[in-house]
């Protein structure tokens, strides 16, 4: 078997990782630039992992300017042979409240102006890729049971709503988004499935719900609000990815 190279893509609330051991800095440049910050190669549970934090360290790129093209580049040429995105959503559906942890199934996209594909004629030639499925079940199946196995509760199907931000969306923007039958809202889950979809990486996303998305709570959402979820939220996302590691020395 194939020796997996595991990528952790970390978002808000994940701009650096304190598992893996022997972390060292391994600057990237790209043909289309370079990535949101300087990826980091390291051994977690004695598996090798490459992490990259995807608004930068500090969190400083809102979520349209990230060059994610450069970012899977990036993660292409350091060996990565599959990805788990870290993402902090919004929770629309109402059992996945805030602190819920999904491991999504589908998305909807509703960002624009973005660049989002390789095979633009340009960089690559254009080619047509099968995105019925955006994330690789094989990967989804193995974060399930890695789940399972931490006793840790977790959603095993949502569809992810990926909007342009940064600002969080209106009531209305929400209600259209459960019409057509989002569970989620975020606004990094695309173009980033499907450019790993072009380069032929398993590619999978644990989501944190950090606040109810707008109109499905009384409270007004905070910054500060949010951090609190997410400081007890990561640790339990950072065990879901550390049993996937352990296991594959099984």
């Amino acid at each position: 078997m194939a020796e997996h190279i595991t990528a952790i893509i970390g978002g808000t609330g994940l701009t650096q990782i304190d598992g893996p051991e022997q972390l060292s800095a391994e600057p990237v440049i790209t043909e289309l630039g370079a990535p949101s910050s300087t990826p980091q190669r390291g051994v977690w549970q004695q598996q090798p992992v490459v992490f990259l934090s995807r608004h930068g360290h500090p969190h400083a790129i809102p979520p349209h300017k990230i060059n994610y093209r450069a970012n899977l580049l990036a993660l292409q040429q350091l060996g990565v042979n599959r990805i788990i995105a870290v993402n902090a959503v919004g929770g629309i559906h109402p059992d996945m409240g805030s602190g819920a942890i999904v491991i999504p199934q589908q998305l909807v996209d509703y960002t624009w102006g973005r660049e989002s594909t390789f095979f633009d004629g340009d960089f690559m030639p254009l080619q047509h890729i099968d995105f019925t499925h955006p994330y690789d079940e094989t990967l989804r199946q193995q974060l399930l049971t890695a789940a399972k196995a931490c006793n840790i509760t977790v959603h095993d199907h949502g569809v992810y709503g990926a909007t342009q931000g940064p600002r969080l969306e209106t009531i209305a923007e929400i209600q259209k988004l459960q019409h057509d039958g989002c569970d989620l809202v975020g606004m990094t889950g695309m173009p980033e499935a499907a450019l790993a979809r072009e380069l032929n990486i398993p590619y999978a996303s644990i989501c944190l719900v950090v606040n109810p998305a707008a109109g499905k709570s009384d409270e007004l959402i905070t910054m500060d609000y949010i951090r609190q979820v997410l400081d007890h939220g990561m640790h339990q996302v950072i065990r879901v990815i550390e049993g996937l590691l352990q296991s594959d020395n099984n």
